[in-house]
């Protein structure tokens, strides 16, 4: 399980919340190794104009984003959570025009006993297997 929160700035209305979804799932099981079935993800745009960098917004033709993404402490490596990083930062730079450098991407451990799904915690599910 996963829950990623995607927010991007841009003008370019070729890039669709479905395209961002597939990535970044893909990239949850392949660079974290979850469980697509699972995974959840919240996408909305923002126009440009209401994105700022350095107190400046964005120009017309500049892109940002920030990817917000929980996963259960303990679960993944420092390296695992930079493939990540590394991925997900490259992919949307291919599918957003002009990305800004200082789009974030932040990984957030949260404790097994402190969330889960389907009304049971991700300790319950580790501890009943």
């Amino acid at each position: 399980m996963p829950y990623l929160r995607v927010r991007i700035a841009t003008a370019d209305q070729h890039v669709s919340a479905q395209q961002i979804v597939s990535m970044l799932t893909d990239l949850a099981v392949t660079k974290l190794g979850k469980n697509a079935g699972v995974a959840a993800v919240d996408v909305q745009f923002q126009d440009p104009k209401q994105w700022f960098i350095g107190g400046h917004a964005l120009k017309p033709d500049q892109s940002s984003f920030f990817i917000e993404i929980k996963i259960t402490s303990s679960t993944n490596s420092r390296d695992d959570k930079a493939a990540f990083v590394k991925a997900a930062y490259q992919q949307m730079a291919a599918l957003l025009p002009n990305v800004q450098p200082t789009s974030y991407i932040v990984l957030q451990d949260v404790a097994s006993d402190s969330w889960g799904y389907g009304g049971l915690t991700q300790e319950f599910r580790y501890i009943h297997g």
